[in-house]
């Protein structure tokens, strides 16, 4: 058993769910045999207690990590502001600073908050939306935390967020009386997003501009359009899709513009950072409820997120990284076509994301990162591409997987997948641990 498992077993005795994200799970990716814990990053690799480096073709710390791990740039901005200090009774320039560049790169926006999670972030945009309309209830479509006001969108049937979130989600500790106040509606929907709004006078509609897949049918214009007509804040989150495809919101390659949005993950490259920006009619009412937190104040999430979009400006980021999104597209989409394999491929360009269409796809998953382990890479169904990454990590990438598709085309046509799994099957949804 590696060191990672063996600390893995004890953080389940100690930690309820073993750790603070859902998504780091080891279950989540290959049970009992996952690495677990990292002792050092760097770059696009991954270094385990055992000291074995991993290429990281997965998930990049959830997206936190664009311009890679350990930037040069963004840590030694970090390391200045830790010898001047990170927290005072005074408050840091570096705030302000970050408020004025996020408006200037979204000229829509007027005003700016500021907190360390997308959670919190969302928090926020709802609360600021509750105070500034007088109003309570919201219509959402996509993931955008763990807090009651969310969770709430299960308490009138419990399967409601399994398109947004994770299936069998049970809102467990969420105040019953806030039934009723949140309501989901898929992605390229508008009809039945229509519906909850006759029938509902809401405060805001919070979405995802894309995720899995593009808006469909001028989709985000006519979302706009109705927000306008029934005076309905419009809330985009873009704490994951956020500066990946453009210097700022994914909205603007859109040109929709929101009346409150969110950004974080990469806004800060590793470093705890999140923003919600706005127009001032609405942020204004920030002043009028209580949003208040002791660590949104220190300097160090606002330093690394000013030289994180420096970093990204000089390097333009964004194109790198849509750019070798399509590359990874085109190696999924050319393996499965030599494995007559059915692949549905989407993601925005820089996430690009797969399903092999077969009743034993959590298998076929799991068999890849077990497999893709062994050859010294972090590799799920997904991958969060960072400037870290090459052309000629991609090649290496692709002729490691070449042989696990080819395994993979024969267990649809008659081998027993069973067979070669070294563990249990990867989680799809939430579970308890111990």
């Amino acid at each position: 058993m590696s060191s990672g498992q063996k600390l893995w077993n004890k953080a389940k005795e100690i930690i309820p769910g073993g750790n603070m994200l859902l998504s780091k799970r080891p279950e989540m990716f290959l049970p009992d045999k996952w690495p677990s814990y990292f002792s050092k990053a760097k770059g696009c690799s991954v270094w385990d207690l055992d000291g074995r480096e991993l290429i990281d073709m997965s998930i990049m710390g959830i997206g936190t990590n664009l311009l890679g791990y350990g930037n040069e740039e963004v840590d030694e901005a970090v390391r200045r502001t830790i010898n001047l200090g990170n927290m005072s009774t005074l408050n840091c320039p570096e705030e302000v600073f970050l408020a004025e560049k996020l408006i200037e790169i979204h000229p829509w926006a007027e005003m700016a908050r500021f907190a360390r999670s997308g959670g919190e972030a969302n928090a926020i945009a709802i609360r600021i939306a509750r105070a500034s309309s007088g109003k309570d209830k919201i219509a959402i479509c996509g993931y955008h935390g763990w807090h009651d006001w969310y969770l709430a969108t299960n308490l009138q049937n419990d399967s409601n967020l399994s398109e947004h979130l994770l299936p069998g989600l049970d809102p467990i500790g969420v105040p019953k009386n806030l039934s009723g106040t949140t309501f989901p509606f898929q992605f390229n929907n508008f009809q039945q997003l229509l519906k909850i709004v006759e029938n509902n006078d809401l405060a805001a509609i919070k979405m995802e501009v894309e995720r899995s897949n593009p808006p469909e049918n001028d989709f985000l214009g006519k979302v706009r359009d109705l927000c306008d007509k029934k005076n309905i804040i419009l809330i985009f989150d873009e704490c994951t899709s956020g500066f990946r495809e453009t210097l700022g919101g994914i909205h603007l390659k859109h040109n929709v513009s929101p009346d409150i949005c969110m950004f974080g993950k990469a806004l800060g490259n590793g470093y705890a950072i999140t923003s919600v920006i706005g127009k001032k009619k609405f942020m204004q009412a920030a002043q009028k409820t209580f949003i208040s937190s002791t660590f949104w104040t220190e300097r160090i999430g606002p330093t690394a997120a000013l030289k994180t979009l420096e970093v990204m400006k000089k390097l333009k980021s964004w194109e790198y990284v849509s750019a070798l999104g399509d590359k990874v597209r085109s190696v999924w989409r050319d393996l499965a076509i030599e494995n007559n394999l059915s692949i549905s491929i989407g993601g925005i360009k820089p996430i690009p994301q797969f399903i092999i269409n077969s009743k034993d796809f959590l298998k076929y998953k799991t068999f890849i990162t077990q497999e893709m382990l062994k050859e010294g890479y972090l590799s799920s169904n997904i991958v969060f591409i960072s400037m870290a990454h090459n052309e000629k990590i991609f090649e290496e990438y692709n002729e490691k997987l070449k042989n696990i598709f080819k395994i993979i085309g024969e267990c649809e046509r008659g081998r027993n997948i069973d067979n070669l799994l070294e563990t249990e099957v990867c989680h799809n949804k939430f579970k308890r641990l111990n």
